[in-house]
Order: C-alpha cells, then sequence, then structure tokens
C-alpha cells in the first residue's frame, strides 16, 4: 500500500512539475514573440502607408495555385495565410486548450472558475460597448472584434514588468487568455461561417475518421495527421465554415497520454541502451545493430512526452515566430490614405473598438471576478490582489492577431476593414501603454513597500 502511495505521489509531482515547465516555455515563447509580432505590424504600417504601398497591397492579392492531378486550389496569397497558415495557430490554440483542460489551470471548476468567469465578462462587456456605438448593420457584425485577447502581445506587456509580476498572475492571464480564444473560435463557428454546403461534411467526417483510425492503431508520429488534417481543412472549406477550426478541432483531438506500445517508453529505452552497449563490447561491432537500436531510442525518448505536449512544442515557435508575424504583415498594414473616416459607420466602428477594448475588457474582468469571488464560487489566487485582476484587464485589452482575424471575417467594406483594424491598433496600444504604467505603480511599488516593511 506505502509502495503504491509513493508510486501515485511520484506520477502527481512529475505531472505538477511538467505542467509548470510548459508553462514557463509557452509564457517565454509568448513574450519574445511579441516583441517580433509588434515588430511586423510596424513594418506593414509602414509598408501600408509609404510610397511603396501599392507593392503591399500587390503582394497580399497575387495568385498562389496548390494542387494535385485536377484537384487544384488558387487563391490570394493573402488567403493562404489567413485561411491556410492560421490552421496551424489554432491547431497549437487547440492543444494548449486540450492540455490544460487535461492538467492546467482549467483541469478542476474551483480553479478555472475565475479565469472563466472573468473571460466570460472580458467578452460580454466589449460586446455591448461596442453595440452600444453600432446598432445597425453592417458595423453591427463587428461586434465580436472587441471581444478577443492577443496571447503573445499581454504576455510580453507583462514579462516587460519582471519579477514583480507573480507567478499565479501569469497564469490567471493565461488561463484567461485561452478560454478567450475558446470564446473567440465558437463565435467564429457560429457567426462568421458562411451557409454551409453539407456535403462537405461527409469529407470532413472522413478526414476526423482517418484521424480516430490512426490514432487506435497507435501511431504517434505527428507526420502521419498531415493527409487526414488536409482532408478535414478541405471538408470544412467546402461547407462553407471558416477552414481554420480544422486545427482545433485536430489539436482537441490530440493524445494527452503517451501512446500505448509493445512495452512502456521507460522500459523501451532502457532496453534499446542495452543492447547498444552490447553491440559496442562486441569483438565485431554491428553498426547496423547500433544503429536500429538508436532508432527504438529515439522512438521511445519520443514517446516519453504525450503528443497534445510534444507536437505543441514543436510547433508553438513556429507560430510564434513565422506565423504571426506573417499574418500581422499581411493584415496590419491600414492605409490612412484610404481610410475614409467620414462615414458614419466608420466612426463608429473606430470608436466602438478602441472603447470596448480598453475601457470594456478591464470593466468585464474585474467586474465578473468581483461577482464570482463575493458569491463565493471562486477565490483569488495566492499573491494575487485586485490590483493584479485590473492589470491583467488591461492587458486583455490588447486584441490584436485574434481581434484583426475576426474584423476580416466580419468586414467585406475596405473603409470599415480598415476602421476595425485601426480601432484594433490603437486601442492594442493604449492598453499596453495603460497595463505598462498601472503595473509599474502598482505591482512595483508594493514590492518596494513590502522590502522597506522588512527592513523595519
Amino acid at each position: 500500500m506505502r509502495r503504491r502511495f509513493s508510486r501515485v505521489r511520484l506520477r502527481t509531482r512529475l505531472a505538477s512539475e511538467r505542467a509548470f515547465v510548459s508553462v514557463q516555455r509557452f509564457l517565454h515563447i509568448e513574450a519574445v514573440s511579441g516583441v517580433v509580432l509588434l515588430g511586423a505590424a510596424v513594418i506593414a504600417l509602414a509598408w501600408a502607408n509609404s510610397s511603396a504601398a501599392q507593392s503591399y497591397h500587390d503582394l497580399w492579392h497575387a495568385p498562389l495555385s496548390l494542387g494535385l492531378g485536377p484537384f487544384v486550389i488558387s487563391q490570394s496569397l493573402h488567403f493562404w495565410i489567413n485561411d491556410a497558415l492560421m490552421t496551424v495557430f489554432f491547431l497549437v490554440v487547440g492543444m494548449e486548450i486540450r492540455r490544460e483542460i487535461h492538467e492546467g489551470s482549467l483541469a478542476d471548476m474551483r480553479s478555472a472558475a475565475l479565469p472563466m468567469v472573468a473571460a466570460l465578462g472580458g467578452v460580454i462587456v466589449p460586446a455591448a460597448i461596442y453595440l452600444a456605438f453600432n446598432g445597425a448593420p453592417p458595423a453591427r457584425d463587428g461586434w465580436a472584434v472587441p471581444t478577443a485577447t492577443d496571447i503573445a502581445f499581454a504576455v510580453g506587456v507583462l514579462a516587460l514588468l519582471g519579477k514583480a509580476v507573480p507567478v499565479n498572475l501569469r497564469i490567471f492571464l493565461l488561463a484567461l487568455a485561452i478560454i478567450d480564444d475558446i470564446v473567440a473560435i465558437l463565435i467564429i463557428a457560429l457567426f462568421y461561417s458562411g451557409g454551409l454546403d453539407y456535403s462537405g461534411l461527409l469529407v470532413a467526417g472522413g478526414g476526423i475518421a482517418l484521424v480516430v483510425v490512426l490514432q487506435m492503431a497507435g501511431i504517434g508520429s505527428a507526420y502521419a495527421y498531415i493527409l487526414p488534417g488536409a482532408i478535414l481543412w478541405i471538408g470544412l472549406l467546402q461547407t462553407g465554415a471558416h477552414p481554420t477550426l480544422a486545427g482545433v478541432i485536430l489539436g482537441m483531438m490530440t493524445p494527452v497520454l503517451p501512446v500505448a506500445g509493445r512495452e512502456p517508453p521507460l522500459q523501451a529505452a532502457a532496453r534499446a541502451l542495452e543492447d547498444i552497449r552490447r553491440a559496442a563490447d562486441a569483438p565485431r561491432a554491428s553498426m547496423s545493430q547500433v544503429i536500429a537500436s538508436a532508432d527504438e531510442l529515439r522512438l521511445a525518448q519520443r514517446e516519453l512526452v504525450p503528443p497534445v505536449t510534444r507536437v505543441q512544442m514543436t510547433l508553438h515557435p513556429w507560430v510564434a515566430y513565422l506565423v504571426m508575424p506573417l499574418f500581422a504583415l499581411a493584415n496590419a498594414g491600414v492605409s490612412l490614405d484610404g481610410l475614409d473616416l467620414a462615414r458614419p459607420e466608420a466612426q463608429g466602428i473606430l470608436v466602438g473598438v478602441v472603447a470596448a477594448l480598453v475601457l470594456g475588457k478591464p470593466l468585464g474582468v474585474v467586474g465578473a471576478s468581483w461577482l464570482v469571488v463575493r458569491m463565493g464560487w471562486a477565490t483569488l489566487p495566492a499573491g494575487v490582489n485586485w490590483a493584479g485582476v485590473l492589470l491583467v484587464g488591461l492587458l486583455a485589452g490588447i486584441g490584436f492577431t485574434m481581434s484583426i482575424f475576426i474584423a476580416t471575417l466580419a468586414f467585406e467594406d475596405a473603409a470599415l476593414l480598415g476602421a476595425a483594424k485601426l480601432g484594433v491598433l490603437l486601442a492594442s496600444v493604449s492598453a499596453a501603454v495603460l497595463g505598462l504604467i498601472w503595473g509599474a505603480l502598482r505591482l512595483r511599488g508594493g514590492q518596494r513597500a513590502e522590502a522597506e516593511a522588512a527592513t523595519h
């Protein structure tokens, strides 16, 4: 009994350490990539408002064809970035959600209650503020633009405050942003997908069925799932639903436990090491045996880490440093010369987006958090006070990537889309500056006060 209890405690400790290391790595990549993302946005703005502005628009509207035999898809480069490359972004988001539900901050209702309600408040209040300025179509269609939070930018700004930020506050922001992503994904699926062509569901269902078959066969290589993922993407594109949702579906289907093999990964690794040692000590070392054993060792090492963690860790840097900056470069180039703010609809969208993100997000996050704590359904995490919750609310107003993405789905009119993008950019910069000022005043000030109190 004691031995069994020790094994359970060891597994629990290892799972906790693995989750903590994953969160730390995730936060580090997001913090650094926020700078890259900002650089891409600045380049896009400068390019779109320079003497070479026409080349900016020509580049993203240049046709690019991909196909095999008679099956050819010809679309603009902008389409391939927004509808295809961003699928990888949503795949990482889906896997992060899956992992957090399994062993992270969303693993139990008690821990998830506060960020969940705070995120919902940070969606409902901004949407209501936006609709207060934009009650009539087509401007009304952008109600979801200010409901999203950009994880990379928000975590990057939080990182600028240094060690004064409690670890639990970082985790609270991360959990809130992940739930925010879940809500944004549901909004895209329910409100921003066109009229559905149900014949495409058969194709999408075939892709999902193929994923299930491969998982049941115990195939753990991520490359094997590229084909079923492509089939799912084509099926969703055919239905009229946004094809990037294929990434979310695949991410949520990724196993959270190591793939079961003929023997446990640790045992397989030990056996492979022993085979390598014997082959190396033999009078006539068999290189083929060493190579075969080394391959088995690499496979065992791979299977030690659950697929949801392994694939997410592999793709996350590519998404953070390539996919998201490319998206920013292709979408943040708002031409101020071509922006017509004389139209009442454009004015309403611009003001509505800025007010909703800068004011609505902190009001929604803090108000919902206060309500759920006051009712006794949740408590503030250790080391987190209401000043920290307000900081999270301010940083949640950094919408950028997801907000611009939703804007591209909400508006076909170039003038309205430009107003929405400009509103997102102005609001995101304002929210970041306000968050930095508040964090510097409250968090670092509180840290100095504690240090002075400790010396007396």
